[in-house]
């Protein structure tokens, strides 16, 4: 399994719309991705302008479907603007 992790740093006036629009790119992702196995969202309890996710996929070729999905498209262009900072990593899943 291919995993990306990402976490952002929201500007504080646009965490809340950042955070509604976070969801739907997950629900569209894995309702439109057949190679989208996992897309967590997750809060930082101690600092409401941090989102982090943990996605799964197939394979690197998957992820790069999903770069290149009208979804993902369209979601990068409208949060932009509202992310202060935006580190990914990719990494790879270990079996048991």
């Amino acid at each position: 399994m291919f995993v990306i992790t990402v976490k952002f740093v929201i500007h504080e006036k646009d965490t809340e719309k950042f955070k509604v629009r976070i969801l739907q790119q997950a629900r569209d992702s894995l309702e439109l991705e057949k190679d989208c196995h996992e897309f967590d969202v997750c809060h930082d309890p101690n600092n409401k302008n941090i989102v982090f996710l943990y996605e799964t996929y197939t394979d690197k070729d998957a992820f790069d479907v999903h770069l290149n999905s009208k979804h993902y498209l369209a979601f990068n262009e409208e949060v932009t603007p509202w992310v202060k900072e935006k580190i990914v990593t990719q990494l790879e899943k270990q079996a048991l």
